[in-house]
């Protein structure tokens, strides 16, 4: 068995076959995870202890990356540079994958019930600074926030998943007249708005609702454009940033409340170049 550090080639090999059990698992397929072990163990010539480390290396890289992770494959930070470089070449080359994560009849979202909507992150749960600062690196490097803001699919199955939500609860409260005038105003008439969804809290004020969906922890990165900043502003009382995570498994979601930059570090990621 090598001893050796693991070559660009072992990791691919490796990310691949996490990527196969992963499938399984969110789509509610068993799978074997010790025969997949053991065809490793031919296919690289690594002990099984060293795999099974290994693959809980990629499930803290997936973690890093905003991606849904193994069960059972504790998270370990380690090395997550080299595997979140063999996970982007996996998805580059299986753009598909993410896509059909989010591929659910709208039916299905309508009958899904209520969100528990929990606490938002805080210091009290902040995992330790020298992983927090790893995961930061490579979310900045592989531009984690950017890559759910361009999933479209994501994006589009997360706000219908709180339309269908804000509707539910306001039947539940006994308010089905405001529940019929919830509106999905992305869809209805087009980004822009600064909010995704005109919803009502039970006593009939507004609840302007933007919607931010990953598929990692709850910690993922974000992006938040300039208008939806400025519109937070203005309404301040109204407008509410409504965070969904751990999407393709089972949603969970907090909701954060202006100024954000008194729950999140705000950080320019782009410029406008304008000639003179």
């Amino acid at each position: 068995m090598s001893s050796e550090n693991w070559s660009d080639t072992e990791n691919d090999i490796t990310v691949a076959s996490y990527f196969m059990m992963l499938s399984d698992e969110l789509s509610g397929r068993s799978y074997n995870k010790a025969a997949m072990n053991r065809a490793l163990q031919e296919q690289i010539g690594r002990s099984r202890g060293s795999i099974e480390f290994k693959l809980c290396n990629v499930s803290a890289a997936c973690i890093c990356l905003g991606l849904p992770t193994i069960k059972g494959y504790k998270p370990r930070a380690h090395g997550q540079m080299a595997l979140a470089e063999a996970i982007s070449r996996w998805l580059a080359h299986h753009p598909e994958w993410e896509v059909s994560l989010h591929q659910t009849e709208s039916f299905q979202l309508a009958e899904a019930g209520a969100l528990y909507i929990g606490v938002a992150p805080t210091m009290r749960n902040a995992p330790p600074s020298n992983e927090a600062e790893q995961m930061q690196r490579v979310a900045r490097r592989f531009d984690v926030a950017g890559r759910d803001e361009r999933n479209r699919a994501l994006g589009h199955a997360g706000e219908e998943r709180v339309f269908h939500h804000e509707r539910m609860t306001l039947r539940q409260s006994g308010r089905d007249d405001l529940a019929r005038r919830v509106r999905w105003v992305s869809k209805e008439d087009g980004d822009g708005a600064g909010y995704d969804i005109a919803s009502f809290t039970p006593e009939g004020r507004d609840r302007l609702i933007e919607v931010k969906t990953t598929n990692g922890w709850e910690r993922t990165p974000f992006h938040i454009s300039r208008n939806e900043l400025e519109f937070a502003d203005e309404r301040r009382e109204d407008w509410y940033l409504f965070r969904l995570y751990e999407f393709a498994r089972r949603p969970k979601a907090f909701e954060l409340r202006p100024p954000l930059d008194a729950h999140v570090s705000l950080t320019a990621t782009n410029f406008q170049a304008s000639f003179q």
